[in-house]
């Protein structure tokens, strides 16, 4: 009966290697996605912005390095053989730093204030991170929101929900993380848009 339970709960996905619960943890691939490169970063030198990108918050589920995957609208599961290198919030977090600290127009961009506090900080949080399995493919799903504040006043400057997507040929591993990074280099690029336009940086100036 034991044996019956345990095989019971063991959990497989199309295209993945099954996941046993009688060999305890499998050995994984680890992956990282990539920071989009902005075509022009110099815009407005030398105006002493400093921008603290907080830890996103996120459900218990993503809060994790598994790499979540849904065969369903109710049902999550993880592919067995891959993880991000970091949890998906840590993920986010860094992805953004990079991408925003590329532009001349901020003396610092990191995860902490270099004094007491910065001048504006982004507060995230992530609601979609996932793969969804669609027929025999799947469609990679991110969604976020966000919010700029003024650390001088605690006022909210500006708000948004970025999403982004991309598909998937298969639930293969091989195929779902060149999908992921798709579509996070295009939330990435969206929230970096809005970003520098909420602290009252024009893109479109950048050279």
């Amino acid at each position: 009966m034991r044996l019956f339970a345990l095989l019971a709960l063991t959990a497989f996905l199309p295209g993945c290697a099954a996941l046993s619960a009688l060999q305890g943890e499998p050995d994984r691939d680890v992956f990282e996605l990539r920071a989009p490169r902005p075509a022009a970063t110099s815009c407005s030198p030398g105006q002493g912005r400093e921008l603290v990108v907080e830890l996103p918050k996120t459900r218990g589920t993503l809060d994790s390095e598994r790499i979540m995957i849904r065969p369903s609208t109710l049902q999550t599961q993880y592919l067995p053989d891959a993880v991000w290198g970091d949890t998906v919030p840590v993920t986010l977090q860094r992805l953004l730093v990079e991408s925003l600290g590329a532009y001349d127009s901020f003396t610092h961009v990191g995860r902490a204030p270099l004094g007491a506090s910065g001048d504006h900080a982004m507060l995230t949080e992530i609601k979609d991170f996932n793969a969804e399995v669609a027929g025999n493919g799947a469609l990679i799903r991110l969604t976020v929101d966000a919010q700029m504040v003024r650390e001088m006043d605690a006022r909210i400057v500006s708000r948004g929900q970025f999403t982004a997507s991309a598909p998937a040929a298969s639930t293969r591993t091989g195929d779902l993380i060149p999908a992921f990074d798709a579509a996070s280099q295009d939330l990435i690029a969206q929230m970096t848009a809005w970003g520098l336009r909420a602290v009252g940086i024009n893109p479109a100036s950048c050279r």
